[in-house]
């Protein structure tokens, strides 16, 4: 389909594109990679009057180390964050679940921030967050606030930021040596996951986010409460659906959705050493 008639405006920095946002309001929808607001706007579940475009805002894409935390900027593409030195060697998950979204082209215009923010819970990088146990730091007219992933994403396609706020960072503890295992079910490569499992294991902690069980992405606390407990890791990944309510749609209902959960889960532990 054919998105309704907008206006365009292009951001010269963080700031402009704020500007634009306080100015317009709800009116405004902000574009990076594209991948999550055209489909949107073709369909016509998304009508904006104006699109900001801050794909080109080049200070908001980075990779760098900052103290005991990996910071990666917003619209760090895909393909940077997939084959970054740094994230591969300080979260490894994350380059691992990123080498899984779509396919080539996707991965090279799609920004890290743009697929967090659009809160899919789908989404194969929401899920590795929460297993990372990483943050977002978040720039609006009050300044710059930091929210943990538990609080960011509020519901599908929700998350915490508000209307005139910009998501400009992400922030990682540093874990070079953790063991993390990422598993996604889906037909084809470039397909969303029915299910998926980010693990990591860090230490005596364990982190385990899910992919598609609910209606925003999802901690599985149960697994990984029963990890850290000495749990063993077939009994540990039996919780993983445990109060999740996951979708029912063509590709798999509710039963087939839970079991996927259960042994994707058990073979990530598995990976990951527990």
């Amino acid at each position: 389909m054919i998105p309704v008639a907008f206006d365009y405006e292009r951001a010269t920095s963080a700031e402009h594109a704020l500007a634009l946002l306080a100015e317009h309001g709800d009116d405004a929808k902000l574009l990076a990679g594209g991948h999550s607001l055209l489909p949107l706007m073709k369909y016509r579940l998304a009508a904006p009057a104006l699109v900001v475009d801050i794909g080109r805002l080049s200070d908001l894409s980075y990779v760098r180390e900052d103290g005991d935390v990996l910071a990666i900027g917003a619209l760090t593409r895909h393909r940077d964050v997939e084959t970054s030195e740094l994230v591969r060697a300080q979260a490894g998950l994350l380059a691992a679940a990123t080498s899984k979204v779509g396919d080539p082209q996707v991965r090279h215009r799609g920004t890290l921030g743009g697929s967090l923010a659009h809160g899919d819970p789908a989404s194969d990088l929401p899920a590795a967050l929460i297993a990372l146990r990483g943050s977002l730091v978040v720039l609006g007219p009050a300044g710059r606030r930091e929210v943990a992933v538990d609080d960011f994403f509020t519901g599908f396609l929700e998350t915490d930021l508000a209307p005139d706020e910009l998501l400009v960072e992400v922030r990682i503890p540093r874990m070079p040596d953790a063991r993390w295992s990422f598993q996604k079910f889906n037909r084809r490569a470039q397909d969303w996951a029915i299910v998926g499992a980010a693990v990591v294991v860090d230490g005596g902690s364990c982190g385990v986010g899910l992919v598609n069980m609910d209606s925003r992405p999802v901690r599985a606390a149960g697994v990984e409460a029963a990890v850290d407990s000495g749990t063993s890791a077939a009994d540990a990944a039996g919780v993983a659906a445990d109060g999740l309510e996951p979708p029912s749609d063509l590709n798999a209902g509710v039963e087939y959705r839970c079991h996927l959960a259960r042994v994707l889960t058990r073979r990530g532990l598995e990976e990951a050493g527990c």
